[in-house]
């Protein structure tokens, strides 16, 4: 499954959301300033998150973009799901149903490329669901222990 380059952008931006805090609303042309990304693009991606209640938007000259909820509360399938929108991935068309190898009546049972395929795409929902973003904020906290006050320290030049 493909994902929009906005999903990598979106999981960024609420992971600094993140180390901001919620004491302060960011821009979203300061977010797409820290990577530089387009300005556009990445305002489409923080309404998108805000439409869906991952973050909410602050008007005004002081406005931006907090965190709407705690990180423990933030799955990545909520931001996927915000970003990519919540259709299945896979939509069987029957077409078993179709050409010359097609049965004289309608085939048996469920076509089973369909359920595999909503099999794998139930384990990649969940596995989504499964991991927040706290989660992945404790691992780079981890990993890599300077990011969290670097990125503070950059937001806070503005």
């Amino acid at each position: 499954m493909r994902m929009s380059e906005g999903v990598e952008w979106g999981l960024h931006s609420c992971l600094n959301l993140a180390w901001v805090g919620s004491e302060r609303a960011v821009p979203s042309a300061r977010l797409a300033e820290y990577y530089g990304l387009p300005a556009a693009y990445m305002n489409k991606q923080l309404q998108a998150l805000a439409r869906s209640g991952v973050v909410y938007s602050t008007p005004g000259p002081r406005g931006g973009f907090r965190l709407a909820r705690e990180p423990e509360d933030i799955t990545l399938m909520d931001v996927v799901g915000a970003i990519e929108g919540r259709e299945e991935a896979f939509q069987c068309t029957e077409i078993r149903s179709q050409g010359p190898g097609a049965p004289d009546e309608a085939p048996a049972g469920a076509c089973q490329i369909d359920l595999a395929m909503r099999r794998a795409e139930l384990a990649w929902r969940r596995e989504l669901g499964a991991q927040t973003l706290a989660d992945v904020k404790a691992s780079v906290e981890r990993l890599a222990p300077e990011t969290p006050t670097r990125v503070r320290s950059w937001f806070a030049g503005e």
